[in-house]
Protein backbone atom coordinates (compact mmCIF):
# COMPACT_ATOMS: atom_id res chain seq x y z
CA UNK A 1 0.00 0.00 0.00
CA UNK A 2 1.26 3.50 -0.79
CA UNK A 3 2.96 5.20 2.14
CA UNK A 4 0.92 7.81 4.00
CA UNK A 5 3.56 10.32 5.09
CA UNK A 6 1.47 11.22 8.13
CA UNK A 7 1.30 7.62 9.39
CA UNK A 8 3.58 6.94 12.38
CA UNK A 9 4.38 3.58 13.98
CA UNK A 10 6.37 2.12 16.84
CA UNK A 11 6.29 -1.46 15.58
CA UNK A 12 10.03 -1.94 16.05
CA UNK A 13 9.96 -0.57 19.58
CA UNK A 14 7.20 -2.93 20.71
CA UNK A 15 8.70 -5.88 18.86
CA UNK A 16 12.18 -5.46 20.35
CA UNK A 17 10.75 -4.84 23.81
CA UNK A 18 9.12 -8.28 23.54
CA UNK A 19 12.40 -9.82 22.40
CA UNK A 20 11.07 -10.80 18.96
CA UNK A 21 12.99 -10.77 15.70
CA UNK A 22 11.38 -9.56 12.48
CA UNK A 23 11.19 -13.15 11.25
CA UNK A 24 9.56 -14.39 14.45
CA UNK A 25 6.91 -11.67 14.27
CA UNK A 26 6.37 -12.37 10.57
CA UNK A 27 5.83 -16.09 11.30
CA UNK A 28 3.27 -15.40 14.03
CA UNK A 29 1.41 -12.73 12.04
CA UNK A 30 1.48 -14.72 8.81
CA UNK A 31 3.28 -12.06 6.75
CA UNK A 32 6.73 -11.79 5.20
CA UNK A 33 9.82 -10.54 7.02
CA UNK A 34 10.28 -7.98 4.25
CA UNK A 35 6.83 -6.60 5.04
CA UNK A 36 7.78 -6.15 8.69
CA UNK A 37 10.97 -4.35 7.73
CA UNK A 38 9.18 -2.10 5.26
CA UNK A 39 6.56 -1.05 7.80
CA UNK A 40 9.17 -0.38 10.50
CA UNK A 41 11.17 1.81 8.10
CA UNK A 42 8.01 3.69 7.10
CA UNK A 43 8.35 2.62 3.47
CA UNK A 44 4.66 1.74 3.14
CA UNK A 45 1.45 1.59 5.15
CA UNK A 46 0.09 -1.85 6.11
CA UNK A 47 -3.37 -2.98 5.12
CA UNK A 48 -6.17 -3.24 7.67
CA UNK A 49 -5.78 -7.02 7.74
CA UNK A 50 -2.02 -6.81 8.29
CA UNK A 51 -2.46 -4.18 11.02
CA UNK A 52 -4.91 -6.43 12.87
CA UNK A 53 -2.60 -9.43 12.55
CA UNK A 54 0.39 -7.48 13.85
CA UNK A 55 -1.56 -6.10 16.80
CA UNK A 56 -2.83 -9.59 17.70
CA UNK A 57 0.67 -11.07 17.42
CA UNK A 58 2.09 -8.39 19.72
CA UNK A 59 -0.82 -8.47 22.18
CA UNK A 60 -1.77 -4.83 21.78
CA UNK A 61 -4.29 -2.56 20.07
CA UNK A 62 -3.86 -1.32 16.52
CA UNK A 63 -3.82 2.23 17.92
CA UNK A 64 -0.77 1.28 19.99
CA UNK A 65 1.10 0.45 16.79
CA UNK A 66 -0.07 3.06 14.30
CA UNK A 67 -1.32 6.62 14.46
CA UNK A 68 -1.58 9.70 12.29
CA UNK A 69 0.73 12.54 13.27
CA UNK A 70 -2.09 15.05 12.91
CA UNK A 71 -4.06 13.06 15.50
CA UNK A 72 -1.89 14.68 18.17
CA UNK A 73 -3.75 17.78 19.39
CA UNK A 74 -2.08 21.17 19.53
CA UNK A 75 -2.68 24.01 21.99
CA UNK A 76 -1.47 27.56 22.45
CA UNK A 77 0.49 27.95 25.69
CA UNK A 78 2.34 30.63 27.63
CA UNK A 79 6.02 29.83 28.17
CA UNK A 80 7.16 29.94 31.80
CA UNK A 81 10.84 30.24 30.93
CA UNK A 82 13.31 30.34 28.05
CA UNK A 83 13.74 27.77 25.29
CA UNK A 84 16.59 27.29 22.81
CA UNK A 85 15.92 28.44 19.27
CA UNK A 86 16.07 26.42 16.05
CA UNK A 87 14.86 23.20 17.64
CA UNK A 88 11.65 21.90 19.08
CA UNK A 89 11.73 21.86 22.88
CA UNK A 90 10.35 19.43 25.44
CA UNK A 91 7.83 20.95 27.84
CA UNK A 92 5.53 20.01 30.67
CA UNK A 93 2.00 21.37 30.43
CA UNK A 94 -0.70 22.32 32.88
CA UNK A 95 -3.91 24.31 32.79
CA UNK A 96 -3.66 27.26 35.21
CA UNK A 97 -6.83 29.31 35.34
CA UNK A 98 -8.04 29.82 31.76
CA UNK A 99 -4.75 29.27 29.94
CA UNK A 100 -2.19 26.58 29.21
CA UNK A 101 1.28 27.08 30.70
CA UNK A 102 4.32 25.39 29.11
CA UNK A 103 7.27 24.67 31.43
CA UNK A 104 10.49 24.08 29.45
CA UNK A 105 12.28 20.84 30.34
CA UNK A 106 15.74 22.34 29.89
CA UNK A 107 18.87 21.84 32.00
CA UNK A 108 18.17 21.00 35.64
CA UNK A 109 14.44 21.51 35.05
CA UNK A 110 14.48 18.36 32.89
CA UNK A 111 15.40 16.13 35.82
CA UNK A 112 14.25 15.01 39.21
CA UNK A 113 16.32 11.94 39.96
CA UNK A 114 15.30 10.56 36.59
CA UNK A 115 14.62 12.46 33.36
CA UNK A 116 11.09 13.89 33.28
CA UNK A 117 8.85 12.65 30.44
CA UNK A 118 7.66 15.44 28.17
CA UNK A 119 3.99 16.37 27.86
CA UNK A 120 4.57 18.06 24.53
CA UNK A 121 7.02 19.77 22.20
CA UNK A 122 7.05 23.35 21.00
CA UNK A 123 6.31 23.80 17.31
CA UNK A 124 6.13 27.54 16.75
CA UNK A 125 6.35 30.95 18.36
CA UNK A 126 3.13 32.95 18.20
CA UNK A 127 3.76 36.68 17.82
CA UNK A 128 0.90 39.02 18.79
CA UNK A 129 1.05 41.15 15.63
CA UNK A 130 1.84 38.37 13.17
CA UNK A 131 -0.84 36.91 10.91
CA UNK A 132 0.48 33.38 11.48
CA UNK A 133 2.79 31.57 13.84
CA UNK A 134 6.51 31.24 13.11
CA UNK A 135 7.71 27.62 13.02
CA UNK A 136 10.74 26.74 15.11
CA UNK A 137 12.94 26.06 12.09
CA UNK A 138 12.14 29.55 10.73
CA UNK A 139 13.42 31.37 13.81
CA UNK A 140 16.64 33.41 13.45
CA UNK A 141 19.92 31.89 14.58
CA UNK A 142 20.43 33.18 18.10
CA UNK A 143 20.75 31.26 21.32
CA UNK A 144 17.40 31.91 22.99
CA UNK A 145 13.91 32.96 22.08
CA UNK A 146 13.33 36.42 23.66
CA UNK A 147 10.42 36.34 26.06
CA UNK A 148 8.07 39.17 26.89
CA UNK A 149 8.59 38.38 30.57
CA UNK A 150 12.35 38.82 30.18
CA UNK A 151 11.94 42.18 28.48
CA UNK A 152 9.55 43.35 31.19
CA UNK A 153 11.99 42.31 33.92
CA UNK A 154 14.84 44.34 32.43
CA UNK A 155 14.77 47.51 34.49
CA UNK A 156 16.96 49.38 32.03
CA UNK A 157 14.41 49.05 29.24
CA UNK A 158 11.43 51.38 29.29
CA UNK A 159 7.89 50.15 28.86
CA UNK A 160 7.70 51.92 25.51
CA UNK A 161 10.83 50.20 24.25
CA UNK A 162 9.49 46.83 25.35
CA UNK A 163 6.29 47.38 23.39
CA UNK A 164 8.33 47.96 20.24
CA UNK A 165 10.21 44.68 20.57
CA UNK A 166 9.10 41.74 18.46
CA UNK A 167 8.85 39.37 21.40
CA UNK A 168 6.49 36.66 22.52
CA UNK A 169 6.06 34.08 25.23
CA UNK A 170 3.26 32.22 23.46
CA UNK A 171 4.01 29.00 21.61
CA UNK A 172 2.20 26.26 19.74
CA UNK A 173 2.69 22.91 21.47
CA UNK A 174 2.02 19.42 20.12
CA UNK A 175 0.52 17.28 22.90
CA UNK A 176 2.41 14.03 23.57
CA UNK A 177 0.35 12.76 26.50
CA UNK A 178 -3.27 12.22 27.53
CA UNK A 179 -4.79 15.69 27.53
CA UNK A 180 -7.24 14.73 30.29
CA UNK A 181 -4.29 14.02 32.57
CA UNK A 182 -2.81 17.41 31.75
CA UNK A 183 -6.07 19.09 32.73
CA UNK A 184 -5.89 17.25 36.06
CA UNK A 185 -2.57 18.78 37.07
CA UNK A 186 -1.62 21.00 40.01
CA UNK A 187 1.50 23.15 39.58
CA UNK A 188 3.46 24.17 42.68
CA UNK A 189 6.54 26.40 42.84
CA UNK A 190 8.73 26.40 45.93
CA UNK A 191 12.11 25.50 47.36
CA UNK A 192 11.43 22.98 50.11
CA UNK A 193 12.09 19.33 49.19
CA UNK A 194 8.98 18.52 51.23
CA UNK A 195 6.87 19.66 48.27
CA UNK A 196 8.12 16.75 46.19
CA UNK A 197 7.28 14.42 49.08
CA UNK A 198 3.76 15.85 49.21
CA UNK A 199 3.46 15.47 45.45
CA UNK A 200 4.26 11.77 45.61
CA UNK A 201 1.85 11.25 48.52
CA UNK A 202 -0.96 13.08 46.73
CA UNK A 203 -0.50 11.07 43.54
CA UNK A 204 -0.59 7.87 45.59
CA UNK A 205 -3.99 8.68 47.12
CA UNK A 206 -5.39 10.35 44.00
CA UNK A 207 -4.02 8.24 41.11
CA UNK A 208 -5.67 10.42 38.46
CA UNK A 209 -4.07 13.58 39.85
CA UNK A 210 -0.67 14.83 38.75
CA UNK A 211 1.53 17.26 40.71
CA UNK A 212 4.05 19.29 38.73
CA UNK A 213 6.67 20.68 41.13
CA UNK A 214 8.73 23.67 39.97
CA UNK A 215 11.81 24.51 42.02
CA UNK A 216 11.92 28.24 42.84
CA UNK A 217 12.99 30.34 45.81
CA UNK A 218 10.28 32.18 47.72
CA UNK A 219 10.14 35.44 45.78
CA UNK A 220 10.49 33.69 42.42
CA UNK A 221 7.64 31.34 43.36
CA UNK A 222 5.49 34.31 44.29
CA UNK A 223 6.26 35.98 40.95
CA UNK A 224 5.21 32.83 39.11
CA UNK A 225 1.92 32.86 41.01
CA UNK A 226 1.35 36.51 40.13
CA UNK A 227 1.96 35.78 36.44
CA UNK A 228 -0.52 32.91 36.43
CA UNK A 229 2.15 30.26 35.83
CA UNK A 230 1.38 28.14 38.89
CA UNK A 231 -1.55 27.30 41.14
CA UNK A 232 0.43 27.40 44.40
CA UNK A 233 3.55 29.22 45.60
CA UNK A 234 5.54 28.04 48.61
CA UNK A 235 7.39 30.64 50.66
CA UNK A 236 9.27 31.19 53.92
CA UNK A 237 10.05 34.90 54.16
CA UNK A 238 10.28 36.86 57.41
CA UNK A 239 9.62 40.59 57.80
CA UNK A 240 11.57 41.87 60.83
CA UNK A 241 9.63 45.16 60.82
CA UNK A 242 6.26 43.50 61.44
CA UNK A 243 7.48 40.22 62.92
CA UNK A 244 5.29 38.37 60.39
CA UNK A 245 6.09 35.52 58.05
CA UNK A 246 5.08 35.64 54.38
CA UNK A 247 1.89 37.71 54.70
CA UNK A 248 3.43 41.16 54.04
CA UNK A 249 5.31 39.86 51.00
CA UNK A 250 2.27 38.09 49.56
CA UNK A 251 0.03 41.11 50.16
CA UNK A 252 2.48 43.42 48.36
CA UNK A 253 3.05 41.08 45.41
CA UNK A 254 -0.60 40.10 44.89
CA UNK A 255 -2.08 43.57 44.68
CA UNK A 256 -5.56 43.30 43.15
CA UNK A 257 -5.73 39.53 43.64
CA UNK A 258 -7.43 37.54 46.40
CA UNK A 259 -5.41 34.72 47.89
CA UNK A 260 -5.24 32.44 50.88
CA UNK A 261 -2.16 31.38 52.85
CA UNK A 262 -2.20 27.82 54.20
CA UNK A 263 0.62 26.77 56.48
CA UNK A 264 2.71 23.70 55.80
CA UNK A 265 4.61 23.85 59.05
CA UNK A 266 7.37 25.61 60.94
CA UNK A 267 10.94 24.57 60.18
CA UNK A 268 14.26 25.33 61.82
CA UNK A 269 16.62 27.38 59.65
CA UNK A 270 20.29 27.82 60.39
CA UNK A 271 23.87 27.02 59.43
CA UNK A 272 24.86 23.63 58.08
CA UNK A 273 28.39 22.69 59.15
CA UNK A 274 30.44 19.50 58.87
CA UNK A 275 29.61 16.75 61.34
CA UNK A 276 31.08 17.56 64.72
CA UNK A 277 31.41 21.25 63.79
CA UNK A 278 35.24 21.11 63.66
CA UNK A 279 35.63 24.90 63.43
CA UNK A 280 33.41 25.47 66.46
CA UNK A 281 31.11 27.89 64.68
CA UNK A 282 28.27 29.19 66.85
CA UNK A 283 27.12 32.42 65.18
CA UNK A 284 27.42 34.06 61.76
CA UNK A 285 30.14 36.39 63.11
CA UNK A 286 32.28 33.29 63.71
CA UNK A 287 32.36 32.79 59.95
CA UNK A 288 34.66 35.82 59.68
CA UNK A 289 36.57 35.22 62.89
CA UNK A 290 37.47 31.64 61.92
CA UNK A 291 37.98 32.39 58.23
CA UNK A 292 35.22 29.97 57.23
CA UNK A 293 33.96 29.76 53.64
CA UNK A 294 30.22 29.87 53.03
CA UNK A 295 27.85 29.25 50.13
CA UNK A 296 24.73 31.38 49.75
CA UNK A 297 21.34 31.24 48.09
CA UNK A 298 20.00 33.48 45.34
CA UNK A 299 18.79 37.00 46.09
CA UNK A 300 15.11 36.87 47.02
CA UNK A 301 15.37 33.51 48.73
CA UNK A 302 14.45 33.03 52.38
CA UNK A 303 17.91 31.61 53.14
CA UNK A 304 19.74 34.59 51.68
CA UNK A 305 17.49 37.05 53.51
CA UNK A 306 18.07 35.19 56.79
CA UNK A 307 21.85 35.30 56.35
CA UNK A 308 21.85 39.01 55.50
CA UNK A 309 19.60 39.78 58.46
CA UNK A 310 21.80 37.86 60.93
CA UNK A 311 24.98 39.47 59.58
CA UNK A 312 23.40 42.89 60.02
CA UNK A 313 22.25 42.09 63.56
CA UNK A 314 25.79 41.07 64.51
CA UNK A 315 27.41 44.01 62.73
CA UNK A 316 29.26 41.91 60.17
CA UNK A 317 29.77 43.27 56.65
CA UNK A 318 28.77 40.69 54.06
CA UNK A 319 31.86 41.34 51.93
CA UNK A 320 34.07 40.15 54.79
CA UNK A 321 32.55 36.65 54.65
CA UNK A 322 34.46 34.27 52.40
CA UNK A 323 32.30 32.87 49.63
CA UNK A 324 29.41 35.29 50.16
CA UNK A 325 29.09 35.63 46.39
CA UNK A 326 29.25 31.84 45.83
CA UNK A 327 25.60 31.16 44.99
CA UNK A 328 23.94 27.75 44.90
CA UNK A 329 20.34 27.12 43.92
CA UNK A 330 18.85 24.63 46.34
CA UNK A 331 19.03 23.33 49.90
CA UNK A 332 20.51 20.09 48.59
CA UNK A 333 23.28 22.07 46.85
CA UNK A 334 24.13 23.78 50.14
CA UNK A 335 24.44 20.43 51.88
CA UNK A 336 26.51 18.91 49.08
CA UNK A 337 28.87 21.90 49.16
CA UNK A 338 29.50 21.33 52.87
CA UNK A 339 29.76 17.54 52.53
CA UNK A 340 32.30 17.84 49.69
CA UNK A 341 34.41 20.44 51.52
CA UNK A 342 33.71 23.21 49.01
CA UNK A 343 32.28 25.26 51.88
CA UNK A 344 32.53 25.24 55.67
CA UNK A 345 28.94 26.37 56.16
CA UNK A 346 25.71 27.35 54.44
CA UNK A 347 22.16 28.34 55.30
CA UNK A 348 19.58 25.55 55.16
CA UNK A 349 17.24 23.61 57.46
CA UNK A 350 17.53 21.08 60.27
CA UNK A 351 15.88 18.40 58.15
CA UNK A 352 18.47 18.83 55.38
CA UNK A 353 21.25 18.64 57.95
CA UNK A 354 19.80 15.39 59.29
CA UNK A 355 19.41 13.92 55.81
CA UNK A 356 23.10 14.53 54.99
CA UNK A 357 24.50 13.76 58.46
CA UNK A 358 25.72 17.32 58.99
CA UNK A 359 25.92 19.54 62.05
CA UNK A 360 23.31 22.26 62.46
CA UNK A 361 23.34 25.65 64.21
CA UNK A 362 19.76 27.00 64.56
CA UNK A 363 19.21 30.67 63.74
CA UNK A 364 15.47 31.08 63.14
CA UNK A 365 12.14 29.24 63.20
CA UNK A 366 10.39 30.01 59.92
CA UNK A 367 6.82 29.29 58.91
CA UNK A 368 6.45 27.76 55.46
CA UNK A 369 3.17 28.72 53.79
CA UNK A 370 1.41 27.78 50.59
CA UNK A 371 -0.08 30.79 48.78
CA UNK A 372 -3.06 30.05 46.52
CA UNK A 373 -5.14 32.40 44.38
CA UNK A 374 -8.69 31.97 45.70
CA UNK A 375 -10.26 31.18 42.34
CA UNK A 376 -8.00 28.11 42.11
CA UNK A 377 -9.50 26.74 45.34
CA UNK A 378 -12.59 25.79 43.34
CA UNK A 379 -10.63 23.61 40.94
CA UNK A 380 -10.88 19.90 41.69
CA UNK A 381 -7.14 19.10 41.33
CA UNK A 382 -6.27 21.81 43.87
CA UNK A 383 -8.98 20.55 46.23
CA UNK A 384 -7.54 17.03 46.05
CA UNK A 385 -4.04 18.25 46.82
CA UNK A 386 -5.14 20.30 49.81
CA UNK A 387 -7.22 17.41 51.15
CA UNK A 388 -4.13 15.37 51.95
CA UNK A 389 -2.43 18.01 54.11
CA UNK A 390 -4.24 16.92 57.26
CA UNK A 391 -3.68 13.20 56.61
CA UNK A 392 -1.84 11.50 59.44
CA UNK A 393 0.52 9.78 57.02
CA UNK A 394 1.59 13.16 55.63
CA UNK A 395 2.08 14.54 59.10
CA UNK A 396 4.15 11.49 60.01
CA UNK A 397 6.33 11.88 56.92
CA UNK A 398 7.15 15.48 57.88
CA UNK A 399 7.73 14.68 61.53
CA UNK A 400 10.17 11.89 60.79
CA UNK A 401 12.29 14.28 58.72
CA UNK A 402 13.07 16.24 61.87
CA UNK A 403 13.15 20.01 62.28
CA UNK A 404 9.45 20.46 61.43
CA UNK A 405 6.56 21.50 63.66
CA UNK A 406 3.46 20.19 61.89
CA UNK A 407 0.93 20.95 64.61
CA UNK A 408 -0.85 23.56 62.44
CA UNK A 409 -0.42 22.01 59.01
CA UNK A 410 -3.31 22.78 56.67
CA UNK A 411 -4.54 25.79 58.70
CA UNK A 412 -5.46 29.02 56.90
CA UNK A 413 -3.19 31.69 58.37
CA UNK A 414 -4.34 34.62 56.24
CA UNK A 415 -6.78 35.82 53.59
CA UNK A 416 -5.50 38.66 51.43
Amino acid sequence: MKLDVNLCNNLKSIRTRLGMSQQELANIAGVTRQSIGGVELGQYAPSVAMSLRLAKALGCQVEDLFWFEEDLPEVEAILAGSVPKQRQSRVSLARVGDQWIAYPLVGNDAFRIEMIPADGETLAAIYPDAKESVRVEQLPSISKLPLASEVASNERQSEGEAQNQNVTNKVLVRILDDIDKLHNTVVIAGCTPVLSLLARATERWHPQLRIHYRFAHSKAALRSLCKGEVHIAGMHLYDPKTGEHNIPFAREALTGKSAVLITLGVWEEGLLVPSGNPRGIKTVSDLVEFGATIVTHEAGSGGQMLLERKLQEEGVASQTVKGFTHIVHSHQDVALSVVSGIADAGISTASIAAAFGLGFIPLHSARYDLVIIKEYLEEEPVKQFLSILGHQLVRSQLEILGGYDTSKIGEVVANI
